[in-house]
């Protein structure tokens, strides 16, 4: 393998990486925010109970 697709090979698993790094930290924001949510919602213990 030339150096030149070394380049291209390292360069698409780093953007890879990143945008998996940006995933995974985007759902923790989100789980998080949502379980805030439901601590600081005073319904939130009714919402199963209406239909």
């Amino acid at each position: 393998m030339t150096l030149h697709w070394w380049h291209i090979t390292l360069s698409y698993l780093l953007t890879f990486g990143v945008f998996a790094a940006l995933a995974i930290g985007a759902a923790l924001r989100h789980r998080a925010a949502r379980r805030l949510l439901d601590t600081l919602d005073p319904r939130a213990d009714r919402r199963g109970e209406q239909p």
